[in-house]
């Protein structure tokens, strides 16, 4: 505890705001940490690790709960079902905090935070989970594969059956293992500024590790530091933070230098200054986004990274654009999508997500398709993109998209699964427009 402020306590705020109120886990984590600016370093790291973990693992934390108590999480106060979920969190991924000081504070925090009336069913469940969990039988993967995955990994049942049917079992699991794998952090170089090799030294020089990731020679593996912003070479826009499988959509459509390049859903601009670097200050990308808040953050990322080839527009991607039709040598579609593909990263995106929420999304892609295709140039191309692994926004967009516009022709498409060291979840198709 520091000046006052109880980690765990923060903690418990984080999980209110994110499973109650629906607010994205990054964002609540990354504000408490910049209001609690004098927190110091090791606690910085125990709230950090705390929140997303039991995020992340949220209904294991539900179903060991529930195996221990009468009153079933659903039907608990939605301040005592975090307080719980954090504390079997502590239990069991947290080795080197004592049982009893898990059960202790909870009751403290139960009380404090005027549940006194509950601090006795508080401390009985969390003793019985302290004593009892390493005797607790998960579900059978062989009899139930599908509540099996459900609860090791805290997927939620409608995502492990859709990938079960799409892409068979051992491929279903492999994508759940993944998202509980530590993921690396990956940088592109901007080569406008800075060869790879120099970047390498200058990261190195800075006490940074560096790995290059084959077979991309201007992409490294990054870690040994601080945080980003005490780095010069990245507050000096010398290279830009951007997942491997996210570079290759600049290294699919491969623009000739001179190309006009639109990127119609740009923000932040990675994919954007990317092609830009690619066509080595020649041509424009034109990067569109749909709020003044989107096209100020690609803004910010023109001027960090010196990019004179490449500008922000504010557009709506669903609005027909008269002035784009036959303009672009390059389409860039990266559309908004379920996001399935990156729950490593964005944790909460599992709870989010529903059946429901990913039909009207594929409506929403195909709308923004038909809108936008006329704007690509006979002869040129077009790339569609997602961060997701489900089938109808990804291979079923492109199957209806070819069959309503024939002019188009399908010319590479990959489906890319999380669990390589280097991959998020990541679709990319590549088609020609031949008339």
């Amino acid at each position: 505890m520091t000046n006052g402020v109880s980690v765990r306590e923060l903690v418990l705020d984080i999980l209110m705001e994110v499973n109650e109120k629906e607010q994205y886990s990054h964002l609540v984590i990354r504000d408490v940490l910049n209001k609690y600016q004098y927190l110091e370093k090791q606690e910085r790291a125990f709230l950090t690790r705390l929140a997303e973990g039991t995020i992340e693992h949220m209904l294991e934390m539900d179903f060991v709960i529930n195996s221990f108590s009468k009153v079933k999480v659903k039907k608990m106060k939605p301040l005592i079902r975090n307080l719980l979920r954090m504390s079997v969190y502590q239990l069991k991924y947290m080795d080197s905090i004592p049982d009893a000081a898990v059960c202790n504070e909870a009751v403290k925090i139960a009380k404090k935070r005027g549940f006194g009336q509950l601090r006795g069913f508080v401390n009985g469940v969390l003793r019985n989970i302290a004593r009892e969990l390493s005797y607790l039988k998960y579900p059978d993967e062989r009899l139930e594969p599908v509540r099996f995955l459900e609860v090791t990994y805290s997927v939620p049942a409608w995502m492990v059956e859709q990938w079960i049917k799409d892409y068979g079992y051992e491929q279903a699991k492999s994508i759940c293992e993944s998202f509980l794998k530590e993921r690396p952090i990956t940088i592109r170089t901007n080569t406008t500024k800075i060869t790879p090799e120099v970047l390498k030294e200058k990261l190195e020089a800075e006490g940074v590790t560096v790995q290059v990731v084959e077979p991309l020679d201007y992409a490294f593996e990054i870690k040994g530091f601080d945080y980003l912003q005490s780095l010069d070479s990245f507050n000096e826009g010398l290279f830009y933070v951007q997942d491997i499988s996210s570079m290759m959509v600049a290294e699919i459509a491969a623009p000739e230098k001179n190309s006009y390049i639109i990127d119609v859903c740009a923000a932040p601009g990675g994919k954007s200054s990317h092609l830009a670097e690619k066509m080595e200050g020649s041509g424009m990308v034109e990067a569109r986004d749909l709020t003044e808040y989107k096209v100020s953050l690609i803004e910010e990322n023109i001027e960090r990274h010196g990019l004179e080839n490449m500008n922000a527009v504010q557009k709506d991607a669903t609005i027909f654009d008269e002035d784009s039709v036959n303009k672009a040598d390059v389409l860039i579609c990266d559309l908004p999508c379920s996001g399935l593909g990156v729950m490593g990263k964005k944790t909460d995106i599992r709870y989010k997500m529903t059946a429901e929420k990913q039909r009207d999304l594929v409506q929403l892609q195909r709308e923004i398709l038909s809108t936008v295709h006329a704007y690509v140039k006979p002869g040129g191309v077009m790339v569609y993109s997602t961060c997701t692994i489900h089938k109808g926004e990804n291979e079923g967009n492109v199957e209806w998209f070819v069959k309503n516009h024939p002019e188009f022709e399908v010319l590479s498409k990959e489906q890319m699964f999380p669990g390589n060291t280097y991959h998020d979840g990541f679709f990319i198709a590549k088609l020609r427009r031949n008339a």
